[in-house]
């Protein structure tokens, strides 16, 4: 079997770093995209005769076409696209301003779309591929005073995969929206996240808490990184890929809690959400029923 290629956003640490090397490791080729210092990236990266490191900021589409060109200049197809650029808002609905939620659409939802729009031209050429989406365990229960905002991205991402995955399948291209719990990168440092310039005293006992907390939790969260790799490497590999795919105790529990909630709320209240359809239309399917 061939080496795959794989093109891999926001590759200079956390997880992107950590799959790009495992993808190596494995054999593979790979091309890591960063903002910025791509020279640090590629001195980082073992193996560099089979890894390009590309400067591009996903939220900027001419970027991210020339990216992909200089990827498929150099190995004439990519076979994994793994999205994984993006960053946190830490902010409640009322303290985010216009322009900070804007940013973090931008980066994790159109930048995601901006990448996969300039990929899909040489998957579809080569009616093959894998397209993984980097969700989050908040893209399933969006609970955690603060993050609703960067929730409603992942959700996003999670929306994006399952029209995608419909779409491409006739296509013999497939998608996976992963959904990573707690692990320890660094997504909680003071350098990876942001928070809204607005803090407003009425949130103190909830989002003000968020805040306090979440410096002290930088480092101690449960996952391995280098283990989620792994696990991304062995997904690549798969012929029957999950179109959802939680990674990490808390997310799996975080997707069961969201599935009993849900499954709940809809037994509690099928009987009126039912009741909506005009008489005659039920009146006539009965009859055809009994026909």
């Amino acid at each position: 079997m061939k080496n795959k290629v794989w093109f891999i956003t926001g590759a200079s640490k956390g997880f992107g770093f950590e799959i790009a090397k495992a993808a190596l490791a494995s054999g593979d080729h790979v091309v890591a995209t960063v903002r910025k210092d791509a020279a640090q990236l590629a001195s980082r990266l073992k193996g560099v005769d089979r890894a390009l490191v590309v400067t591009l900021d996903v939220t900027n589409e001419n970027e991210v076409k020339a990216g992909v060109k200089a990827a498929i200049d150099r190995f004439q197809h990519i076979d994994v696209l793994v999205n994984n650029a993006g960053y946190g808002l830490l902010a409640a609905t009322e303290e985010a301003s216009a322009e900070e939620v804007r940013k973090q659409y931008d980066t994790n939802v159109f930048g995601l779309l901006n990448v996969t729009r300039a990929v899909l031209p040489q998957l579809r050429k080569q009616a093959s591929g894998h397209i993984i989406n980097i969700s989050s365990l908040f893209g399933y229960m969006n609970n955690t005073p603060g993050f609703g905002l960067y929730g409603s991205t992942k959700y996003a991402v999670e929306g994006i995969s399952e029209g995608l995955a419909a779409e491409l399948k006739p296509l013999g291209i497939q998608v996976t929206a992963v959904a990573p719990g707690y692990f320890s990168t660094d997504f909680a440092s003071a350098d990876s996240y942001q928070s809204s310039a607005l803090i407003l005293n009425a949130y103190k006992e909830t989002v003000g808490a968020v805040r306090a907390r979440i410096g002290q939790f930088h480092g101690n969260q449960p996952g391995d990184p280098a283990k989620l790799a792994a696990v991304i490497v062995q997904l690549a590999a798969s012929k029957n890929p999950p179109l959802h795919l939680p990674v990490g105790r808390d997310a799996v529990k975080s997707l069961r809690d969201k599935i009993e909630q849900v499954t709940t709320e809809l037994q509690a209240w099928e009987s009126i959400s039912t009741s909506t359809d005009h008489l005659q239309t039920t009146a006539v399917c009965v009859q055809h029923q009994k026909q």
